[in-house]
């Protein structure tokens, strides 16, 4: 019994100190790690291609072959037990003047390649981390390059560190191997690094939230162990107290979901009186015109029947005219058109304290039609509208 006791005090000591230490005992975002992705990676490529695949490898500016723009886009799948599957294609050029196949190249020659391979995340053998992946793999492609088709054999090896769930960079070298010389064909090395973004994540718990999970669960077990000791002499008191907590949690949680519910569905209904209105479009009026006719009728016999549905709904009409004419007759006009609107809505028995109106002329163009820019005719009549603004529902 006394060993018992001295092995709970031990563990809570532990948690104790755990979370003073390091951050509170619990499960967070920092403590899970991305375990199945699809990853998409847009980037650059470098082609050492000089004949031999160790003798300069770093001899950068005649051995490695680089365009300066996006050259490798590649989409994979990665699975759980750490291996994935991995498409990619890569463009670049060989350069004048570089060494290709042992020999100084006298032109520029287009590099395509179309690889697939099969990668292996060695966290999963030295231990998760949710910022830094270092893998190994293999797979096969086609390589056009030094006007050379060839299939090839491949080995990568390389790593990706994350600054995100979604965000991250991939670094990589690859040997390729030609499937067969016969047409001169030799092999080569092709360096990367592009940025990737990830989706269709599936998370789990890293290496240390598994820790903290058990640690947890230990010193649930301890507490509840401690907890029934106690809860046989209080019995009868606790089973009072945790039945008005539950009651009170009840009612709480049931008023918060009633409020809730209330709340989501007021949302909801504005959000569908908004998107009638703006469904709707504008009224729209013919050149030095402010009649209200045709499709422009049956907007406002639309609006006038969800105004007449919704009491409360009240409304700001704006109208306005192209940039042709002087701007104080277009202010005139655009009044015209605004008196127009409104007139019309009073028609259909929409009460005139539900609609203010403001005319602006031509101070609020929808595009480039102004006084300085030629327009067709089709561009200006974009301008010539009624619109309508909620401003209260």
């Amino acid at each position: 019994m006394k060993t018992t006791k001295f092995f709970g005090f031990l563990l809570l000591l532990l948690a104790a100190n755990y979370s003073f230490a390091q951050d509170e005992l619990q499960i967070t975002a920092k403590d899970s790690i991305v375990q199945s992705s699809w990853i998409v990676g847009v980037g650059f490529n470098a082609v050492d291609d000089s004949g031999n695949v160790f003798d300069g490898l770093f001899n950068v500016g005649q051995e490695w072959n680089i365009v300066p723009f996006p050259s490798r886009v590649s989409i994979g799948r990665y699975f759980k037990n750490g291996l994935g599957i991995e498409a990619i294609g890569t463009y670049n050029k060989y350069k004048e003047g570089n060494i290709i196949d042992a020999v100084v190249l006298l032109e520029d020659i287009s590099y395509y390649g179309l690889d697939a391979r099969l990668t292996y995340d060695l966290n999963q053998i030295i231990g998760q981390t949710g910022w830094f992946d270092p893998y190994i793999g293999i797979g096969a492609g086609y390589t056009d390059a030094n006007n050379l088709g060839r299939g090839t054999y491949n080995a990568v090896v390389g790593f990706r560190t994350w600054f995100s769930d979604r965000w991250g960079l991939d670094f990589s070298s690859s040997g390729k191997w030609a499937m067969s010389q016969d047409n001169g064909a030799t092999n080569h090395i092709q360096h990367a690094v592009g940025v990737l973004y990830q989706f269709g994540i599936e998370k789990g718990l890293s290496n240390r939230g598994e820790e903290k999970l058990e640690l947890m669960a230990a010193i649930e077990k301890e507490k509840q162990r401690q907890l029934d000791s106690i809860a046989e002499v209080n019995r009868l008191k606790d089973k009072v107290l945790l039945t008005e907590r539950l009651e009170k949690e009840r009612k709480e949680a049931a008023l918060a979901a009633a409020e809730k519910a209330k709340l989501d569905a007021l949302n909801k209904r504005n959000e569908d009186i908004r998107s009638r209105i703006e469904n709707l479009g504008y009224v729209y009026f013919d050149l030095n015109s402010s009649a209200i006719k045709g499709k422009s009728k049956t907007i406002l016999d639309s609006l006038s029947v969800i105004m007449t549905e919704i009491p409360t709904l009240k409304l700001k009409i704006t109208s306005h005219t192209d940039s042709r004419g002087a701007c104080s007759y277009n202010d005139r006009l655009s009044q015209r058109r605004v008196d127009k609107t409104k007139d019309y809505l009073l028609s259909k028995g929409i009460s005139e304290d539900k609609l203010v109106t403001e005319a602006y002329g031509e101070r609020m163009l929808l595009n480039e039609c102004d006084d300085r820019t030629y327009c067709s005719e089709e561009k200006h009549s974009v301008n010539r509208r009624s619109e309508f603004v909620i401003l209260e529902f």
